[in-house]
């Protein structure tokens, strides 16, 4: 399958409506958003395929966050301002990533990369 890759010239994909998960259903570790209640494998595949659309969108856009919330942290303009080190740490990432990230943000703020551009590596 292949996989949709945002360009500039298109404009973001919205994800697929992630339905409620009542907490008795997200509690049984077999059901995930009612999949394995689906018969027929072209719905299966096509509910799949949404979902998996719908996780990546939500990936790349939570990781457009996370660029710019380390990008806040890091402004040397900031009296508490964060290291590339301490940002890593709090974030669960290698310093390198963070510098990244760092830059990723920054990029995003200014508005030089386009939205759906989301790799910061």
């Amino acid at each position: 399958m292949a996989e949709h890759t945002p360009r500039p010239d298109q404009p973001r994909l919205r994800p697929a409506p992630l339905l409620f998960e009542p907490a008795q259903a997200a509690s049984d570790p077999e059901h995930f958003f009612d999949l394995e209640s689906i018969e027929d494998p072209r719905a299966l595949l096509e509910r799949a395929t949404e979902l998996t659309f719908a996780f990546r969108a939500a990936a790349d856009r939570a990781t457009e966050f996370q660029a710019i919330a380390a990008a806040q942290l890091a402004d040397p303009r900031r009296f508490d301002r964060l290291s590339t080190a301490d940002i890593a740490e709090r974030a669960e990432w290698t310093e390198d990533y963070a510098k990244k990230m760092v830059e990723f943000g920054r990029d995003l703020m200014r508005g030089g990369e386009g939205p759906g551009h989301v790799d910061p590596v």
